[in-house]
């Protein structure tokens, strides 16, 4: 397997980044260890995870993915340099410098590292000067809890003057952008904010890979809808071109004798400026067929048609 390298950063990584938000949430701490386990016998080397994960759970107030993370780790410290942490701030209480200080040093702890391999701005926030926020994060990475800078849901716009005030500043140059895009929902990357992150040289590594698990082909009708906590925000893929994508999957999982979800991964992989994608898993039976993306190079025809279905 070929690792693609993470813009400027000198960092490699393998093609599927391991979505780490289920993790104490959907996954317990068992499912947890087992799939990352799993995730690193079968080659894959970054971990994705945020300081916000899983604020949103009853009970929970964030940073629950990132203590089991941690406990992982701990339990068998080899892995420390097997596998690249990647995780973020700012979610909910923005960037002010102070708050990206204090955050990295709880997330530092929660992990167990001494280190983030890649620190992500959750979300922009127009707020607070770039210069700033960009500032905190180049102090980080001069302090050496930090070895690089990513960005998150920013536009083009902003994307493009967040990379040249850090060029103007003297500050280290983010080498990554985290979006959202998936074969049912291309228009969230392709065009503007592509042109901005490859002209720029950014690791591109997007998240909602199989959205959420509707290119997995698990849903197919309205009553399906109710199959997991994340079932009800598929309703809008069944309309518009969301079937005509499954029935082109369906066609090219019959040729390869690929799941679903190894098909419209391994399409993204194959993308250009991609770096990674980004997927969960609960189990180690779903971890399968992620993992099976790396492996699975598809025919220029076979990417022709999912591109057309997916247009």
């Amino acid at each position: 397997m070929q690792h693609r390298p993470l813009g400027s950063s000198g960092i490699e990584i393998a093609p599927l980044v391991l979505g780490g938000n289920v993790f104490g949430w959907t996954a317990d701490e068992a499912a947890s260890f087992a799939i990352l386990d799993a995730f690193v016998a079968a080659g894959g080397t970054m971990i994705d995870t945020a300081d916000v994960y899983s604020a949103w759970v009853p009970g929970h107030q964030g940073g629950e993915s990132e203590g089991v993370i941690g406990r992982w780790l701990k339990r068998d410290p080899s892995k420390r340099d097997r596998v690249q942490i990647a995780t973020k701030v700012g979610f909910f209480e923005g960037l002010a410098p102070e708050v990206i200080a204090r955050a990295c040093d709880a997330s530092l702890l929660r992990l167990g590292v001494e280190t983030i391999d890649l620190y992500y701005q959750h979300k922009d926030d127009e707020k607070v000067p770039l210069a700033d926020s960009l500032g905190a994060m180049d102090a980080l990475v001069k302090a050496g809890k930090v070895r690089s800078i990513g960005l998150s849901q920013f536009t083009p716009a902003r994307l493009d003057e967040a990379l040249r005030t850090a060029d103007k500043q003297g500050l280290t140059r983010p080498s990554a952008l985290q979006t959202w895009y998936n074969l049912v929902e291309r228009e969230k990357l392709e065009g503007e904010l592509h042109d901005v992150a490859t002209a720029h040289g950014l690791a591109i590594l997007p998240f909602y890979g199989l959205a959420n698990g509707f290119l997995s082909g698990k849903y197919r009708s309205k009553d399906d809808l109710d199959k997991s906590p994340r079932g009800l925000r598929n309703i809008a893929y069944l309309e518009g071109r969301g079937m005509a994508v499954l029935d082109a999957l369906d066609a090219v999982a019959r040729e390869t004798g690929a799941p679903l979800a190894t098909v419209a991964l391994a399409w993204t992989m194959a993308q250009p400026g991609i770096a990674g994608v980004l997927a969960s898993a609960t189990s180690t039976e779903q971890l399968e067929e992620l993992t099976g993306a790396m492996a699975l190079t598809l025919t220029p025809d076979q990417m022709d048609r999912l591109s057309e279905a997916s247009a």
